[in-house]
């Protein structure tokens, strides 16, 4: 699905057609830059590679930096690869911003969540906790309680819940409308939540369209 690369800026409210009041999430949409169109031929698919948000060269690794000075543009700090755009429409160099939704209501959003760290069994997975309110457990409320057998099988079963790295996955929301959009600040505003925290990258992607 074609798309554009976007830092998320946070979240407010506005009035819809309607007069309702709704919650939206502003995100920073492009420009973005063409860096590299792949082909069947050469790649073995076709996509389009899209660039976002200036980076320092010295920051810049080398293959990289030629990576972009081939495609003659400024180093960037993101790239993404989209598929589903219109075949010898966009050439490298090419500028596509927040005006290429303009004629689409519904969008998807694919982001990081919010990582939480190492966290335990109560903020990870819901438990109660134990307590005093059950066997062998009398003094450590927040802890998950037994986790496997006996003498058969010994050992724990895959997939036990228990303590360990808590979010910073992958996610996808599907069909969030377009409420606004302000071309001269590249800002779309887009109903509902939208993962990751304040300055994360998010990809926006245009399903119905090409």
């Amino acid at each position: 699905m074609p798309g554009l690369i976007g830092k998320k800026i946070g979240m407010t409210s506005m009035f819809d057609e309607k007069g309702n009041i709704v919650p939206v999430t502003v995100v920073e949409a492009g420009p973005c830059v063409v860096t590299q169109i792949k082909t069947v031929d050469k790649e073995g698919y076709e996509s389009v590679q899209l660039a976002f948000d200036d980076k320092k060269e010295k920051n810049t690794t080398k293959p990289m930096l030629g990576h972009f000075k081939k495609a003659g543009v400024t180093p960037k700090r993101i790239l993404k690869e989209f598929k589903g755009f219109i075949k010898n429409r966009w050439k490298v160099g090419d500028i596509i911003t927040v005006e290429y939704f303009k004629d689409d209501v519904w969008v998807d959003v694919t982001g990081f969540s919010k990582g939480k760290g190492f966290q335990g069994v109560v903020k990870r997975h819901g438990f109660g906790g134990v307590g005093e309110s059950t066997h062998g457990q009398h003094n450590r409320q927040r802890h998950p309680g037994s986790v496997g057998a006996s003498s058969f099988p010994s050992r724990v079963f895959k997939g036990m819940r228990m303590a360990g790295h808590t979010g910073n996955k992958k996610v996808k929301v599907l069909n969030l409308k377009i409420m606004k959009i302000i071309p001269e600040h590249n800002l779309i505003y887009l109903k509902g939540a939208v993962p990751g925290s304040r300055g994360s990258y998010v990809f926006i992607e245009s399903p119905d369209r090409t």
